[in-house]
């Protein structure tokens, strides 16, 4: 694996965080330790805890919308930020802790080489040992079929949310990005419009704090409300980055 050290790439990591303080200042510090060279912005959503006065301490960048917009217009302020400063490319990771900094280098050395427009962090590839709940895993495998079956490759995790996008991606990203639960549907925006996709295997780990607002209820109408929106998208007219 290279080395941070061999990377020239301008790199953003954007962190969307709501009501994130038990775990945000070990994310932060765990991403600086790992890649030194990295920005870092926290996109903080609406937050009534601490969440912003701790990025601020830390030093890093911070983006705050007044109320809770949701995960979607979140990574678009940060993606608007990314491309309004000139960001090579822009990797997300979760102000929970699941996505380790260790596993950073990894999916952005296809970018660098070239090899894709956007590269996704699979829990399901390798050796990994994530065990969803019943809901969560009957959804992620509809969403992976559905999703495998449109772009003719197999996908094997439509919802991780550690995912690294380049310059192209960050253009189009910063007009274009679906609403609520978006990355299983920006997957398929991506594929309609010629942008190449891959997986690489990554470890996760549990939330460090807090904990998923997702219920087997919610998980439900997620599946549905997202199965709905990828078939629009299939029908509607998005203009290129």
């Amino acid at each position: 694996m290279a080395q941070m050290k061999d990377f020239k790439e301008k790199l953003l990591i954007i962190m969307p965080a709501f009501n994130e303080e038990a775990s945000l200042g070990g994310v932060i510090s765990a991403i600086r330790h790992s890649v030194p060279r990295a920005d870092i912005v926290v996109v903080n959503d609406g937050s009534i805890d601490s969440t912003a006065a701790i990025a601020e301490a830390a030093g890093v960048i911070v983006l705050s919308h007044l109320c809770n917009l949701g995960i979607g217009a979140t990574m678009q302020t940060g993606y608007r930020y990314a491309l309004a400063n000139g960001y090579d490319i822009a990797v997300q990771v979760d102000a929970d802790g699941q996505h380790p900094a260790d596993q950073i280098t990894r999916i952005i050395e296809p970018i660098i080489a070239g090899k894709a427009d956007m590269v996704v962090g699979s829990r399901f590839l390798g050796t990994g040992d994530y065990k969803p709940s019943f809901a969560r895993s009957t959804g992620m495998a509809i969403f992976s079929r559905v999703v495998s079956a449109i772009i003719r490759e197999k996908v094997t995790d439509t919802t991780s949310g550690f995912r690294a996008s380049g310059r192209r991606c960050i253009r189009f990203f910063s007009e274009h990005y679906p609403d609520d639960y978006p990355e299983v549907e920006a997957l398929v925006l991506l594929h309609k419009l010629g942008f190449s996709i891959m997986e690489v295997p990554v470890r996760m780990e549990e939330r460090t704090g807090g904990r998923s607002s997702i219920t087997p209820v919610k998980s439900i109408y997620y599946m549905i409300k997202v199965l709905l929106a990828i078939f629009v998208d299939l029908l509607k007219k998005v203009g290129p980055a």
